[in-house]
């Protein structure tokens, strides 16, 4: 590697590092607001967490699509998903933005990342499926888990990502887990 792929490569996880700043709309158990970083963390520890159930995915693959899957957040921000109305526009500005942050880059490496968040939003392979269900759930369990304001929306967890469940059969069964989780939540909510 020449230095000036070096250099580039630095730059890029410097410009990455805004993702532990880019806060979500969803809170920690402490009541802080979660970050993009955080998020992409406990998405690719679900996808270890899980590995011994994913028989026949390649598990390397899926780890690479969790990590570059909001990468672009790092120029655009995150648009939280109730506020996701027009996915096409945030495909879009994603996409671009994701240009932005990896325009300096040698090009195998863009190529590679590119290619890797392609095939995330596409859903295109299996591990892009599972990658897409876990990102979901992974949502939907911090949503549960957070200590999060009055009025919270909890019922947005019974419909976001559904589609994205069939994919495994565990991703089902741990939808079961997190709506009975939801509905908890929602009843104390209505109780208050």
């Amino acid at each position: 590697m020449d230095d000036e792929t070096l250099k580039a490569r630095l730059a890029f996880l410097r410009t990455a590092e805004s993702l532990k700043n880019v806060l979500r709309s969803g809170r920690t158990s402490n009541g802080r607001r979660e970050s993009t970083a955080e998020h992409s963390w406990r998405l690719c520890l679900m996808a270890i967490a899980f590995e011994d159930q994913l028989h026949g995915l390649d598990i390397l693959r899926l780890l690479k699509l969790c990590v570059v899957h909001d990468l672009a957040e790092a120029i655009g921000g995150d648009i939280p998903a109730v506020d996701q109305l027009a996915p096409i526009s945030k495909h879009q500005q994603e996409r671009h933005d994701l240009h932005l942050l990896t325009s300096e880059l040698d090009a195998g490496l863009r190529k590679t990342i590119h290619a890797l968040w392609e095939e995330y939003e596409s859903a295109s392979t299996p591990e892009a499926q599972a990658a897409k269900a876990l990102d979901k759930l992974e949502t939907i369990l911090q949503h549960n888990q957070g200590a999060n304001p009055p009025g919270f929306d909890y019922r947005f967890n019974l419909h976001y990502g559904i589609r994205y469940m069939a994919a495994h059969p565990l991703f089902s069964r741990i939808r079961r887990e997190l709506d009975a989780d939801t509905c908890a939540r929602i009843d104390v909510q209505d109780l208050a």
